[in-house]
């Protein structure tokens, strides 16, 4: 799998949630994580939610796919809060 990410939007985000996309990547690793279509903000492309675990920190990922679904775009990447955290231990 490939990855890229706006890399001034990736500063932000690591500052702002305490997460880097690479690590973000690292949750498409989770042979159990949850992908949920985010039709909510699929407005000009669409947007996916992962829900992955990194070690033992449990990550909501925002990305979406680039040419052909050859390439993951990471958009955002933060902590699961605890409604994300129930849809990934039920799944």
């Amino acid at each position: 799998m490939q990855f890229d990410w706006d890399e001034e939007k990736a500063a932000r985000n690591e500052q702002y949630h305490d997460v880097s996309f690479e690590e973000a990547c690292e949750a498409f690793d989770d042979d159990v994580a949850v992908v949920l279509v985010d039709a909510a903000h699929s407005w000009n492309e669409q947007r996916f939610n992962l829900i992955g675990m990194v070690g033992e920190r449990l990550l909501f990922v925002v990305y979406t796919e680039r040419k052909n679904a050859t390439i993951i775009r990471i958009i955002s990447a933060r902590e699961a809060e605890p409604e994300e955290e129930e849809i990934y231990y039920a799944s």
